[in-house]
């Protein structure tokens, strides 16, 4: 096997800046799902099957191929393209953005291996450069996952969504500046709280300036807060499922990951956050950025916990953030994340649409624009009718006693939703936004009392096969069924019998062709992404390659509960059970204090408590460096980095049963026992 060799993105750590970094594992995030691309293991992908090559035809034949509004829209306003080929480098010479990657959909026609319509938004993605939205309107695509806009306001110009990396964000300002003129940012508007939209803020603005009052940072309601929280407690496994989602384990390929239907991919540079000068706290409320009239639409609970929709009548120009695209989106995201709200999504774009009819151009952080007064209403109505469709059509059937999945299998899209481009599955997919719905309102327990209480997968997967007449005989039916292009039914079936003995290598060989025949079949990237990794992973094993870490001075500046919180969920509760201690916690450099008590298995910090066993003073970074489990509360105390009065006896106990999170756990086969 060959690897290629990557050196890991950094993380700026200035805290003189007041950065106010609440989204350590956020950033991470970009980090693990931006590693190398490595070369294909021992055994590499086949080619398509007949039963690929009929379904991926059938598609051709029903969606309609002949529009080409889209490449039109896609080309209108081109002016220049990125530099360099679109390649960027840190100031370390590291690359962290490669568009020449993703130039792998050429022709117009799509190989086998690659659903056409997957194909033809790849095409389109790839249409990349700096382009004039309208007047006084620009924006820079195919610089990272989203686009960063600039608009032109009487004396400089307001930055929207500055991509994942400074690196990227700085460069697509360049080429800006290069036809545009040396204008300076006197704003920046962050849309929404997730990471590709502020990331690269440091690479437009200095903070000096911000300081100064030279520059504005505008950000929806609780924005700083969603920054941190979606992928706290639960990022180790967010982030390994984000490994699969956006096919960093793949190269690019017709054989292998396209893209991530939203974008091309994610760039490796430099992210960071920086707290907003002014919060938009309600729908209506207006600001005067540069003799420009923004007016907002808060749009909370749709596509990200903060998010919020603004436009400019000067300009008759609206931004619906990330809530209309040229892709249907995910009411949950198979990285793992809280499910959305599908009814207030399509509320939102109701309202955008009553409250600025006149609206002449569309523009958003993603894809391209739609122009013209009709287009635009159109573009939202079906936008809006997509979302309320899935929400309804759901909750129609759930209310009919049909399950998560029945309902999924049962829902298509009318002809006049499904037809629309724009409302293609490339990111979010009508089943699992089915089964989101049904989820958010009704939980994992569809009722039957039967699958309340299920047995783990890979003890049921023996009891299966042995029903089944043991693994040879499912292997030989399975591989019937393969032949007849079967494939979902395949992938279910050998999930059981590589479930219950992960080494027989026949049938994880024979379920990984099945998913990589289910891969190239879909119209979906996330799910493609899925399922050909899931087939690599299957074939070759666990393909590692390094993991950044979060740093003890990034945590530091997390709020001290929130640390406190990551402690708690590094306890083996089960083996704590019967212990018990009390201690208060004062931290030096922030004068906070608090509690930790130790009990029932349980970690809790609150308010300081009388007579506490323990007292320990420490830095905020001391406090990180032990909840991250670098350090030892015993090195610590003997280093004199942390002071101690009372007895610290039974908090060493308590640490000593906290747990590191591994993050190569297998995805596609069961994890061992926990011992």
């Amino acid at each position: 096997m060959v690897l290629r060799k990557h050196r890991l993105p950094l993380i700026p750590a200035d805290a003189s800046r007041r950065f106010f970094v609440r989204n350590v594992l956020r950033i991470c995030f970009v980090l693990i799902v931006t590693l190398a691309w490595p070369a294909l293991a021992e055994q590499g992908p086949k080619p398509a099957t007949a039963a690929t090559k009929a379904a991926n035809a059938k598609v051709l034949r029903e969606l309609p191929f002949s529009d080409h509004r889209d490449f039109e829209d896609a080309r209108r306003g081109w002016i220049a393209p990125l530099p360099g080929n679109g390649l960027i480098k840190g100031a370390d010479g590291r690359v962290v953005w490669n568009l020449s990657l993703f130039q792998v959909a050429k022709s117009e026609e799509a190989p086998d291996t690659v659903n056409p319509s997957l194909w033809r938004q790849m095409r389109l993605l790839t249409i990349t450069g700096l382009f004039e939205v309208t007047s006084r309107i620009y924006q820079v695509r195919g610089a990272d996952i989203s686009n960063i806009t600039f608009i032109e306001g009487a004396n400089g110009v307001i930055v929207m969504d500055p991509l994942i990396s400074a690196e990227t964000a700085h460069a697509a300002l360049e080429l800006y500046r290069r036809h545009r003129g040396n204008k300076p940012v006197v704003a920046v508007i962050f849309t929404h709280s997730h990471v590709d939209h502020y990331g690269g803020v440091l690479g437009v603005v200095d903070p000096a300036d911000v300081k100064a009052g030279k520059v504005k940072i505008v950000a929806p309601d609780h924005f700083l807060e969603e920054a941190a929280s979606e992928n706290l407690l639960a990022g180790n496994h967010m982030l390994r499922r984000a490994s699969y989602m956006y096919g960093r384990l793949l190269p690019q390929g017709p054989t292998l990951a396209m893209g991530s239907g939203l974008g091309l991919g994610v760039s490796s540079g430099s992210s960071q956050l920086y707290p907003p000068t002014d919060i938009i706290t309600k729908t209506g409320q207006k600001l005067t950025l540069d003799g420009l009239t923004f007016e907002f639409l808060m749009a909370p609970g749709s596509e990200a916990p903060a998010e919020m929709h603004f436009y400019i009548p000067e300009l008759k120009a609206v931004c619906a953030a990330e809530n209309a695209n040229h892709s249907l989106h995910n009411l949950y995201t198979l990285r793992g994340a809280k499910v959305r709200d599908a009814r207030r999504w399509a509320g939102y774009l109701q309202q955008t649409m009553e409250r600025w009819p006149d609206a002449e151009v569309l523009f958003a952080p993603h894809f391209w624009p739609t122009w013209g007064n009709q287009r635009v209403m159109e573009h939202l109505k079906k936008q809006r009718n997509l979302y309320k469709f899935i929400n309804d059509q759901t909750l129609r059937l759930a209310n009919k006693g049909y399950n998560m999945v029945e309902a999924a299998s049962m829902i298509d899209l009318p002809k006049e939703l499904a037809g629309y481009w724009p409302n293609r599955g490339y990111y979010g997919s009508v089943s699992h936004d089915v089964r989101a719905v049904w989820n958010y309102y009704l939980g994992f327990f569809d009722g039957n009392p039967a699958r309340l209480d299920p047995l783990p997968p890979a003890e049921a997967g023996k009891r299966f096969v042995e029903y089944m007449g043991g693994a040879d005989a499912v292997l030989a039916k399975a591989r019937k069924d393969f032949d007849e292009g079967n494939y979902r039914w395949v992938a279910q079936v050998l999930d059981q019998v590589v479930s219950a003995n992960p080494d027989n290598q026949a049938a994880r060989d024979l379920l990984a062709d099945a998913l990589e025949q289910l891969g190239y079949q879909n119209e979906n990237a996330s799910w493609r992404n899925f399922y050909l990794t899931g087939a690599q992973e299957l074939r070759n094993g666990l393909f590692k390659v390094p993991v950044p870490r979060t740093s003890e001075e990034a945590m530091s500046r997390l709020p001290a509960m929130d640390i406190f919180d990551y402690l708690a969920i590094r306890l083996n509760g089960s083996k704590a059970a019967g212990k018990k201690a009390i201690a208060n916690i004062k931290l030096s450099d922030s004068n906070e204090q608090y509690s930790l008590v130790f009990e029932d298995g349980v970690l809790n910090a609150g308010s300081p408590v009388q007579n506490p066993e323990a007292t320990l003073t420490m830095t905020k970074k001391d406090l990180a460096a032990l909840a991250l489990g670098s350090a030892s509360l015993q090195d610590k105390i003997q280093s004199g980095a942390i002071q101690v009065t009372g007895d610290p006896a039974g908090l060493a106990q308590m640490f000593s049963l906290t747990e590191k999170f591994d993050f190569w756990w297998n995805v596609a086969t069961p994890n061992p026992p926990e011992r």
